[in-house]
């Protein structure tokens, strides 16, 4: 993708609804996305699709708990104290900065995890001065990024919103747990806003204040880390940016099978190297390139607190590099064990067959909706002379069926909308378009990338069939009317293919 190409995808996002900036008519606010009509139906069908993998798939059981969650919770949880950015202040203008962010862009270093003294040391050592006035900075501190608010009015019960959906799976695993009939492994996710007071986000839709989160929760025997269907991805490809090799400054990829990986101990259990494959499909799925995936191994000093073993899907983008979709740590027990403290709650779990209380360790794929949202518009989006073509995966695209009338006189004009209420009343997704030529009405559908567009012509009122044209292939075909739904349906999930549809024109 080129930067004109960049530059238009973001243009043609916002014109036609895909995303806006919030709060557009008060001057906005940074780290905040409004999802536009077609925005929303596509994000809507990434998180089916994702659904369709955990929930279907998988068996996983789904809670929706509150965003907004008590001091103690998330005191337990070591949030209040770990969940924090270094952060520094310019003395002249008073501009506030994310300090790994600052020192990456002016000197290329990763500080992250680093203490906050080093941080102090290259921004000294380096120059490093405000970006905005070329103000020197004060001291490096730390700042909690999370929403800090009161429960009740005039109340002192401090409250935040969520960093995570997670704690409320965790608060709940005793309910989950009996409801799940003690068996184990016992998968749980949710999905829902997360909050994050980003000191400084300039990435747009990468860096966001509030956005959606899909979070898995894998409860599992530590005894057992085995994973019951882990020969179903046993033989796929994994590409995994190592720790070590990260740290020696060498941007190798270790390509390995998951069985090998996790015989080798590079991943640490199958139910890991389950989840890693999983999310891979994912992505892939939602049509991601396979050379744009990866999986990044997390050192020590950049683990959250509860994590001894993370992995970062990230893909490769034009704009940003390579951003981080889906984060995948091995909680261990220690949401379970830190709750059970402060709660007096015993969490543990009885496992029936071993007659014996265990404390579960957790495994968490934790995917951002957002963030796949623009790789998936980034990586669909491509041009072919005058024309622009968003190539989504037919199950993503917000419009499956343009319906047009080739005039807007004859009666073609009723006859379409006839169609396009038929089409809609068979549950798929169509639009009516009758604005400017029927040319321009196909550039449309393919600029948001409807799959397919169908149109009524003088023929339609005589033999009652239409003509149904492929996105990506441009090629046509005639089908009869009453077959139309059908047909649309069964090309929508690649059951045939697009010639043998109907009579080629």
């Amino acid at each position: 993708m080129t930067k004109t190409q960049e530059t238009e995808l973001m243009e043609m996002a916002k014109r036609r609804g895909f995303i806006w900036p919030s709060f557009e008519i008060y001057g906005g606010a940074a780290g905040f996305y409004d999802f536009g009509p077609l925005g929303s139906a596509m994000k809507n069908n990434i998180i089916k699709k994702w659904r369709d993998i955990y929930v279907c798939g998988e068996g996983f059981l789904e809670i929706d708990s509150p965003t907004l969650t008590p001091h103690e919770v998330l005191k337990a949880s070591g949030h209040v104290d770990h969940f924090t950015d270094a952060m520094v202040e310019c003395k002249k203008c008073g501009s506030a900065f994310k300090a790994t962010d600052l020192i990456k862009d002016k000197t290329g270093q990763d500080v992250e995890g680093l203490g906050k003294e080093k941080m102090q040391e290259v921004i000294k050592q380096d120059g490093i001065r405000c970006p905005d006035c070329a103000g020197e900075f004060g001291e490096v501190f730390d700042f909690n990024a999370m929403f800090k608010t009161a429960i009740g009015p005039g109340s002192k019960r401090v409250g935040y919103l969520r960093p995570e959906t997670a704690q409320g799976i965790f608060i709940d695993f005793k309910r989950l747990f009996r409801h799940a009939r003690g068996k184990l492994p016992m998968g749980v996710v949710q999905i829902g806003k997360g909050y994050r007071n980003e000191i400084s986000p300039r990435q747009g839709m990468i860096r966001l204040r509030e956005f959606t989160m899909a979070e898995a929760e894998v409860f599992f025997d530590p005894e057992d880390p085995k994973h019951p269907k882990f020969s179903d991805v046993a033989h796929d490809h994994l590409n995994l940016w190592l720790s070590k090799d990260q740290i020696a400054g060498n941007e190798k990829l270790t390509e390995v099978v998951a069985e090998t990986a996790v015989d080798k101990k590079t991943i640490c259990n199958e139910i890991m190297a389950y989840y890693l494959a999983l999310t891979q499909r994912f992505l892939l799925g939602i049509g991601i390139p396979p050379a744009a995936i990866r999986f990044r191994e997390q050192n020590p000093r950049q683990r959250a607190h509860y994590s001894s073993e993370t992995w970062d899907a990230e893909i490769l983008t034009e704009r940003f590099g390579w951003v981080e979709v889906t984060g995948l740590a091995y909680r261990s027990d220690y949401d379970l064990v830190s709750h059970a403290k402060a709660s007096g709650e015993d969490l543990s779990a009885f496992i029936e067959e071993k007659k014996k209380k265990v404390v579960c360790h957790v495994i968490e794929p934790s995917y951002g909706i957002d963030r796949p949202f623009y790789c998936v518009l980034e990586h669909s989006y491509t041009t072919d002379g005058k024309r622009k073509i968003l190539k989504l995966k037919k199950d993503l695209a917000p419009v499956k069926v343009g319906v047009f009338p080739l005039l807007n006189k004859d009666g073609l004009p009723e006859k379409a909308i006839e169609v396009e209420k038929a089409l809609k009343a068979d549950c798929l997704a169509a639009e009516y378009d009758a604005s400017g030529t029927v040319g321009r009405r196909y550039s449309r559908a393919d600029e948001i990338g409807t799959p397919y567009c169908v149109t009524v012509d003088h023929q339609t009122l005589q033999d009652l069939t239409v003509t149904i044209r492929d996105r990506d292939s441009t090629k046509q075909v005639r089908v009869e009317v009453h077959e139309l739904p059908c047909i649309l349906k069964s090309l929508l999930r690649d059951e045939i293919p697009f010639e043998k549809a109907g009579k080629p024109i």
